[in-house]
């Protein structure tokens, strides 16, 4: 099923609509909590849902005791287990799916915004357990179920490394259930995969279903082996007999206190807010950071911390009233692959990428997602009609996870790598024995290696010219008016005349007034706007830098970063081009790779001619270097992370570079200051843990303007 199969139709009756949401909810959970292989995305279950509870409140004479809003879970089937009633029920959580939405709901549980102290915790993305404690002994692991009976899973909780069987100190009650959820860490789920291909075998789709299949496997001794792992987050009943209340259980957070006390692994990302404002910062924080945690997360927890408080607000019949789930949006998504292609890039490289029905995800329709290479495809196991994961996180490109092996109907079909290049039937190779990529080796004459890298030269990662888009590189070379990029600086517009696109259709009509004011008619066949902004365009470019000018001529291997690195080591193309290999190599960030790469390429007279064309042109060939601009950062490294006011990313890089500092992309022992803006990740905390110094970005101006004495001290 895919992520738009589940679209209510507008004008279908009520009570129809109805018992086509309750069967579709009840199937996609019994698959969820029972068989756990779902065939939809979590965003898709909670369209259905959401959909099903707005009839339902539009309707209330549809609402059935047994409605799936009324439940919690799902019921299952025989499945092996003995089934155990909780005794304090598990209950789910009511959704918010916007900032809008936690602002409702605060306003719901107070007068005021801040009246109420909320702890916040990642949401993590695993399989809710209970586990009962008797006289501090771990006697029962049961698995939520439909919130009142759950699947008795002792044996297999037992294997999970870190839960302990004994609670520890010495103010234990009697009896608790202790609340969790049972996760497989991601580097774990890698690990596992990894492992599972070496034997020929499917990967698993994602780490939360394979969690839930781990935890019910039928023999524990293969529980055993996978790497599961626990968080404990609240209390059930619990009993005291003749000892007194632990006093710090009180609150949300001191229960936290309480179960870490007991030896119980808790959330090291809980904390406890006031107010509209934090928590709105904390919940885009850990949105920013959520790949970055030991496990899988797709939203946070809130809580009212009072827990009489909690007993005063109360529950509906599913959910408390005193917490809410807040969901990210979503960044996987169900949707079936219609066809797997390939892409020729500007190095050559041949790229799998698959076709899609069109889906929503992080915001944006997707309609293809890269699928890296051949290996790739046959790691994946996916299938050309499979329903797929799609994965889109933040503005990366779009990734197919794997399949969804459970909704495959027996029509899907394997995929075979061509062997030929679809643009110019030059047979594929490997460029060195062992190479997971095919290319095709015809970089001189390949129509989509010219296109792509005419196209790159473009592209803000090079030389910046608006207009030299893929549309207009692949005009310019189908016209015949370029066969590479070598007389990309040389057009005129009596060239671009010969490029459909780049010149006006049909005459322009003038009117009298027009006339009269000077206006100037065009005839069809003249160069558009677009064509005279192009040749300005690619006039100002040829002042662009020299890495910038290196980068654009796609060596393979010279990224940014190595292109800022020679230029600045060698300060001029000719100089580069009479560098020895072992020259090339000791600059630091080239090395031996970039160094032949850059070798090789000069070697070949055709991309010679490229460089001494554009030249002639006037293209930009030296950097000199400027002397004003005081070398304050000799001999230090500096990594820049987040968002800065008064830098982009290449002036912050700049700017440090022409100091004599190295722009590092990664935090490690060896780095002397990170610069930290607005949302920064992982690199911040990486800094924090290995004591770099961090600095703000008023802190940095002045580290470029005075040295580590500004900031030091």
């Amino acid at each position: 099923m895919s992520e738009t199969s589940a679209s209510p139709s507008p004008s279908a009756d009520p009570r129809a609509r109805h018992q086509d949401l309750v069967q579709q909810v009840e199937e996609h959970r019994a698959r969820y909590y029972g068989d756990d292989a779902p065939t939809i995305s979590d965003a898709a279950y909670d369209a259905l849902e959401r959909e099903l509870r707005d009839l339902e409140e539009a309707h209330p004479e549809l609402v059935e005791p047994d409605s799936p809003t009324q439940l919690v879970g799902s019921a299952r089937g025989e499945t092996g287990f003995a089934s155990v009633q909780h005794r304090e029920r598990m209950m789910s959580l009511d959704n918010a799916f916007s900032l809008e939405d936690v602002a409702a709901w605060l306003a719901r549980i107070g007068r005021e915004a801040g009246d109420h102290q909320i702890v916040c915790e990642p949401k993590i993305d695993g399989l809710s357990i209970s586990l009962t404690y008797e006289r501090g002994e771990l006697v029962r692991g049961v698995t939520r179920g439909d919130g009142t009976t759950g699947e008795d899973v002792t044996d297999n909780v037992r294997t999970i490394a870190g839960l302990p069987f004994t609670l520890a100190g010495d103010h234990v009650p009697e009896l608790v259930e202790i609340r969790g959820e049972v996760y497989l860490p991601v580097e774990a789920f890698e690990r596992l995969n990894e492992a599972l291909l070496a034997e020929g075998k499917a990967p698993y789709a994602n780490p939360r279903n394979t969690a839930a299949g781990s935890l019910r496997q039928k023999d524990p001794s293969v529980t055993a082996t996978r790497p599961l792992a626990v968080t404990t987050y609240a209390l059930g009943a619990l009993e005291w007999g003749d000892r007194e209340p632990h006093p710090r259980i009180g609150s949300q957070s001191g229960i936290y206190e309480v179960l870490a006390e007991w030896g119980l692994p808790v959330s090291a990302f809980s904390t406890v807010l006031r107010g509209l404002e934090p928590i709105e910062e904390y919940l885009s924080d850990l949105e920013a950071k959520r790949h970055d945690l030991v496990h899988e997360i797709d939203g946070a927890v809130l809580k009212v911390d009072d827990r009489a408080v909690q007993a005063e607000l109360g529950s509906t019949s599913r959910a408390p009233r005193w917490a809410i789930a807040y969901k990210f949006p979503p960044e996987e998504v169900h949707t079936i692959l219609e066809d797997i292609r390939v892409d020729v890039g500007r190095t050559g490289r041949v790229t799998p990428y698959g076709v899609m029905t069109p889906v929503l995800v992080a915001g944006s329709t997707v309609t293809y997602a890269t699928l890296h290479n051949r290996h790739e495809v046959k790691r994946k196991g996916v299938r050309i009609g499979d329903t797929v994961v799609l994965r889109k996180a933040g503005d990366v490109i779009p990734e197919i996870v794997g399949p969804v092996v459970a909704a495959r109907t027996g029509d899907e079909r394997e995929w075979e790598m061509p062997e030929a290049c679809p643009s110019c039937g030059t047979p594929l190779v490997e460029q060195k024995e062992g190479d997971k990529d095919l290319r095709c080796p015809n970089a001189q004459a390949c129509p989509a290696q010219i296109v792509d890298r005419i196209a790159f030269i473009g592209s803000r990662g090079a030389l910046d010219v608006e207009v030299l888009g893929e549309k207009a590189a692949a005009a310019l070379v189908e016209s015949g008016v370029l066969v590479n990029e070598a007389r990309l600086f040389d057009l005129t517009e009596e060239d671009l005349r010969r490029v459909p696109m780049l010149v006006y259709e049909v005459d322009e009509k003038l009117t009298k007034k027009q006339v009269g004011e000077g206006v100037v008619g065009r005839k069809a066949g003249d160069v558009a706007e677009n064509g005279r902004k192009l040749i300005a365009n690619l006039d100002a470019a040829k002042a662009q830098p020299l890495w910038r000018v290196l980068v654009s001529l796609s060596i393979r291997h010279v990224g940014p970063t190595a292109s800022r690195a020679l230029a600045t080591a060698f300060e001029s193309m000719d100089a580069i081009r009479a560098a020895s290999e072992e020259e090339l190599a000791a600059v630091e960030g080239v090395g031996p790779v970039i160094a032949e790469s850059v070798l090789r390429w000069f070697e070949e007279d055709w991309h010679v001619e490229i460089v001494d064309t554009w030249a002639a042109a006037g293209v930009r060939m030296a950097d000199e270097r400027d002397e004003t601009v005081e070398r304050t950062l000799e001999g230090l490294t500096v990594v820049a992370t987040g968002s800065l006011e008064g830098f982009t990313r290449d002036s912050v890089k700049e700017a440090i570079i022409s100091r004599g500092g190295k722009a590092a992309s990664s935090v490690s022992k060896n780095t002397d200051y990170v610069v930290v803006g607005a949302n920064a990740g992982s690199k911040a905390a990486k800094a924090e843990s290995l004591g770099v110094p961090m600095l703000t970005e008023e802190q940095f101006e002045a580290l470029l303007a005075g040295g580590p004495a500004a900031v030091d001290g």
